[in-house]
């Protein structure tokens, strides 16, 4: 792993459709995020051009028999798609690290490794997931057969691009589907790349296509366009309820969404208080707080807040902000001047409410948009600071003295994406379980692991249906009744 100079990388304005790239005119600067510096623009493709990559998606799935062919042709060529992501690490994390908020180094330990399994895992899925045999009459032979949706439009957000990426390809391929697929205006260039590879791999040319651009002309025009069958998102519940008003106008069909959180963390007395402190410190610190998942509202059992308190800022203290293109970097700068406003204006608000900031507060000297960690106490239930998802580093810290207490703050009354849970009582753990709003509770831990098979999509505003999982498969065929007389 090396440090690089972002100078000699090429980022083409392009879409990529029918197998190729399709140049376009830039249209948005871009700027990276480690030192603000302009590096390249991205097109917006209009609805003529997404309507282009549909089509083209939609003619090459009929075109190769992609959703026909034998099961397990789909899983090797999605395993030689994953042996060329593999071998073009260090490329892919390159063109990531200069646009993105995600360090080198995070990209080449973490990101990219990730990819490559979520693809091999879905891979697997092609030849051992079917329909079902039924029990009906003897004069009757009733079963459930499943089929591919056709072409998928999927948008993917800028804070994992290419983990993401894999998140809506990966399953809606192996299903048989083909994928239109819309990456972050800010963050596209790797996820370009790796659907050039796609062709390598002998995935039939076009059944991947990458359009650039904005949500509210290239996004909305893929999720309304009539030949997409099914939509898979995941970005801000702001979005997903556009998306959901655009298909409530445009046509019914099928959505995964996984949308916002701002997810607590519950920590008991009994705790092991070492054990917690690390884990939400690590939550605040990965990616600078910027995951829909990000930990960043702890719920602390008062006799033991002093200590545990004392903890996270002993871990979070002494960050060095530096280039995501430095190997060295493990802190990661915020996306844009412009989040970076927003997350300051928050803790402001915060600030003027009535909390009290013990570490951070605004952000840090020095090139490109980093925030310091921050931490902030005496929050209220209705505190800016509690009920927005603030994208950023900052934790709020509220206190309860028994369980009761702990289940009500916890409560959110807008997401339900994830939970973290703190005990050494086994009882409790599972009656908590039980309890948290969340689609995802971790207990003595917090953040994903690469168990690939466990589902992540979230309870009220945070989403509908799952991604990863048996089900993320599942969500990409159809299903079809049929009973057939026997005579």
């Amino acid at each position: 792993m090396t440090s690089f100079d972002p100078a000699g990388l090429a980022f083409p304005a392009a879409h990529f459709i029918g197998g190729r790239m399709v140049g376009a005119p830039a249209a948005l600067e871009l700027r990276r995020p480690s030192d603000g510096e302009a590096f390249a623009a991205c097109p917006v493709a209009d609805a003529d051009v997404v309507d282009r990559a549909v089509s083209a998606a939609r003619a090459a799935l009929a075109a190769s028999g992609w959703g026909g062919l034998r099961p397990r042709e789909r899983t090797q060529a999605l395993h030689r798609w994953a042996d060329l992501i593999e071998a073009q690490a260090e490329p892919l994390a390159r063109l990531e690290a200069v646009a993105s908020t995600r360090p080198i180094s995070a990209l080449l330990e973490g990101d990219l490794p990730v990819t490559v399994e979520q693809i091999r895992f879905f891979a697997e899925f092609a030849d051992k997931e079917g329909g079902d045999l039924v029990p009906t009459a003897d004069d009757s032979f009733g079963f459930v057969a499943t089929e591919p949706y056709g072409v998928v439009g999927a948008i993917t957000p800028w804070n994992f691009p290419l983990s993401m990426a894999a998140w809506k390809l990966a399953p809606a391929l192996a299903a048989g589907n083909a994928v239109v697929l819309k990456p972050s205006e800010m963050t596209p260039f790797a996820t370009l790349r790796m659907a050039e590879l796609s062709v390598q791999a002998g995935i039939p040319a076009g059944v991947i296509a990458v359009v650039l651009g904005d949500g509210p002309e290239t996004g909305a025009a893929l999720v309304a366009h009539p030949d997409v069958a099914k939509v898979s998102f995941t970005g801000s519940t702001a979005a997903g309820s556009a998306i959901m008003a655009n298909l409530a106008r445009t046509g019914v069909k099928p959505m995964t969404l996984e949308l916002g959180g701002k997810s607590p963390q519950v920590v008991f007395a009994d705790a092991d208080l070492d054990l917690a402190a690390s884990s939400i410190a690590g939550s605040v610190l990965a990616n600078a707080g910027q995951a829909c998942v990000a930990g960043t509202r702890l719920v602390v059992q008062a006799s033991v807040a002093g200590a545990l308190v004392d903890g996270i800022l002993e871990r979070i203290s002494g960050i060095r902000p530096g280039p995501t293109w430095d190997a060295a970097t493990r802190y990661s700068p915020i996306v844009s001047q412009r989040q970076l406003g927003r997350v300051d204006a928050i803790v402001r608000r915060a600030v003027d409410a009535g909390a009290t900031v013990l570490a951070g507060g605004a952000p840090l000297e020095g090139p490109g948009y980093f925030y310091a960690p921050t931490v902030l106490a005496d929050v209220g239930r209705d505190s800016p600071a509690i009920l927005e998802e603030i994208f950023g580093p900052v934790l709020t810290v509220q206190i309860f003295e028994d369980e009761d207490e702990a289940v009500v703050l916890a409560d959110h009354p807008s997401y339900g994406l994830a939970a973290g849970l703190y005990t050494r009582d086994l009882s409790r753990a599972l009656r908590l379980t039980r309890r948290l709003q969340a689609g995802t509770i971790w207990v003595n831990r917090y953040g994903r692991s690469r168990d690939h098979i466990l589902p992540t999509g979230g309870f009220k505003g945070s989403g509908i249906g799952k991604d990863l999982g048996r089900e993320a498969f599942r969500a990409s065929r159809r299903s079809k009744s049929v009973l057939v007389a026997l005579r």
